[in-house]
């Protein structure tokens, strides 16, 4: 009789937990179809590849800085390793920085190499204009200032640009810049959903 009765029971408990699961997914699993967030899931599993070109302006003098330090240690490196910055520098379409503004460059930067001029940068790069309006990209990693032309990597975005990745060459442009403009060009790569 004990055999029976235990085999009633599990089945029992295994028709109860059957009907409670069957409940909570309908009941429940219907989030994402009534959801107006995009999940994962319901995205398009093809990517594109955007080519983004626009100039960077750096303030550092005059009556309105777009770049402020924010640490500066009392080491007597020659490099001036573990300076930190805090930058919100526009963005153009052109060199010049009259021309018409596509976004703003926020973020941080430090000195954090005691061999050369290598930064350690991160930066939202913040859309303002056209398809691209409230889109960001971030860029994190290594810019070795010393040199002319170098790459970084873009790890991040929102908007338009989520889940990107992709990379960024950059020309600082010393033929052009003034101690109150340092004009550095951007042209970046970017693979998104």
């Amino acid at each position: 009789l004990y055999p029976l009765m235990a085999t009633t029971l599990r089945f029992f408990f295994l028709f109860t937990l059957t009907l409670i699961l069957a409940h909570f997914s309908t009941t429940y699993g219907v989030f994402s179809e009534h959801s107006n967030i995009m999940l994962p899931t319901n995205q398009q599993n093809t990517e594109k590849t955007t080519h983004l070109h626009f100039f960077y302006h750096e303030n550092l003098e005059g009556e309105n800085p777009t770049v402020i330090k924010i640490i500066d240690p009392s080491t007597q490196s020659p490099n001036g390793f573990g300076t930190s910055f805090m930058m919100d520098n526009i963005l153009t379409e052109e060199q010049d920085i009259t021309s018409k503004a596509v976004g703003r460059a926020q973020g941080l930067f430090g000195l954090a190499s005691l061999e050369d001029r290598g930064l350690v940068m991160l930066i939202n790069l913040v859309f303002i204009e056209g398809g691209f309006a409230g889109s960001t990209l971030s860029l994190l990693g290594r810019n070795p200032v010393q040199d002319t032309v170098r790459e970084m990597p873009i790890v991040a975005g929102s908007g338009v640009f989520r889940f990107a990745r992709g990379y960024a060459v950059v020309k600082s442009l010393y033929e052009i810049s003034t101690s109150e403009n340092f004009v550095v060009e951007y042209n970046v790569t970017v693979s998104h959903p």
